[in-house]
């Protein structure tokens, strides 16, 4: 019997025999600033559990080479992924002098490394067994319990990041709130403002392209630049307009943040609006006109369910370009998750940057996973056009 060979799991092999064999697992510094010091597998991992590690990845590369059956991939890589997560909690344990406050351990480029490999091949095996929506909801859902749980059991208590956490965990969640706020409000604005403003485009074709132009024209300034370019009109109605400053907007703050990220959305929603409605078949308007139906009707009963997938794919692009980009507000003392990033850099804490970084990652990969689901579900309505 002839072996097949997989060749994206030759990829994935050979990041997880460099990520395992000859990359750091873990790194350990005497205290949150000094520079690190690596250590291997080996090294980071109790006694046992690190010979274990290592024959389980090797055990893995033959399996991920070779064209083994889409869920024994899966399984595979759920199941490294954990391990993986546990062992990294271990090592902080393991490496932590007895009685330090000091000292700090932080997961290293191997094991960022091995973590990619095997979520590529999760992703991949998902990919081939292309699960409905809801189950990729729910595996979503299960995954942010398993973190959940490794969080309130204390496995990490150990890893700096946790420590960082600890140290500032009511200043964490008054961020997290300030960055869902950001990034939802602006979506909800724009899309209060794109929808009609993409219909009026789709309707008087002279307007489309000036329109379409000026967002582009805005989407390709810069955000630092364009949050600089708020300061000086929001500081003039702060000082001019009566009640401006009583209601937050002022040249620094999250009022620029919140205008900037607002400019940032409407092109994705009024392009995909526009295209989502050019993309309603003639024949059914035709009918809807046919059974008398005013424009009105035809727009809110036939026009925009038919186009509804294609403008909740333009509010996916939006939200998750603004859980990024309400990073970048912290600069100008709009808070989020970027002002733990901005101070990392600024103190060469990198668990801090990690601090801010990582649930910002994790945000934006939800939502892209829930709006996706969302999408399919709507484009897979009985009776909706194909």
């Amino acid at each position: 019997m002839r072996l097949k060979i997989d060749k994206l799991g030759v990829v994935i092999a050979a990041l997880l025999a460099y990520g395992a064999f000859l990359a750091p697992f873990a790194q350990f510094r005497a205290n949150r600033i000094v520079p690190g010091e690596a250590r291997s597998i080996l090294e980071a991992l109790p006694a046992g559990l690190g010979a274990a590690l290592l024959a389980f990845v090797m055990i893995s590369i033959i399996l991920i080479v070779l064209k083994t059956p889409t869920i024994v991939r899966l399984v595979l890589g759920l199941v490294a992924l954990l391990v993986l997560a546990v062992l990294i909690g271990l090592s902080a344990g393991h490496l932590t002098p007895p009685e330090n406050t000091y000292a700090r351990v932080s997961p290293a480029s191997g094991f960022w490394l091995l973590s990619f490999a095997f979520a590529l091949v999760t992703a991949d095996a998902l990919a081939r067994l292309k699960l409905s929506p809801f189950a990729r909801v729910a595996l979503l859902a299960a995954v942010a319990g398993a973190i959940a749980a490794l969080l309130m059991s204390g496995a990490w208590d150990g890893l700096s990041i946790l420590k960082e956490y600890g140290s500032r965990a009511e200043t964490f969640w008054l961020e997290a709130s300030r960055h869902v706020v950001l990034a939802l409000g602006s979506l909800a604005a724009a899309t209060l403002v794109g929808l009609p403003l993409g219909i009026l485009c789709h309707r008087v074709e002279a307007l489309r392209a000036g329109v379409l132009n000026v967002l582009n024209i805005i989407q390709t300034i810069p955000s630092i630049a364009l949050f600089g370019l708020l300061i000086a009109p929001l500081g003039w109605i702060a000082l001019h307009v009566p009640g401006a400053q009583a209601h937050g907007i002022r040249g620094i703050g999250a009022a620029p943040a919140f205008v900037a990220l607002f400019l940032y959305s409407l092109l994705p929603v009024v392009a995909n609006t526009v295209v989502g409605l050019a993309g309603v078949p003639r024949d059914a308007n035709d009918a809807a006109r046919g059974i008398g139906m005013t424009d009105r009707q035809r727009l809110f009963g036939v026009e925009l369910p038919l186009a509804f997938p294609v403008i909740l794919t333009g509010i996916r692009i939006v939200l998750v370009q603004n859980i990024g980009l309400a990073t970048i507000a912290a600069l100008i003392g709009g808070g989020g998750f970027g002002v733990f990033v901005f101070q990392g850099i600024g103190q060469t804490a990198m668990d801090l940057v990690l601090l801010g970084a990582v649930p910002t990652v994790a945000l934006a990969f939800a939502a892209a996973i829930v709006l996706d689901a969302a999408t399919e579900l709507s484009s897979n309505k009985p009776g909706r056009a194909a």
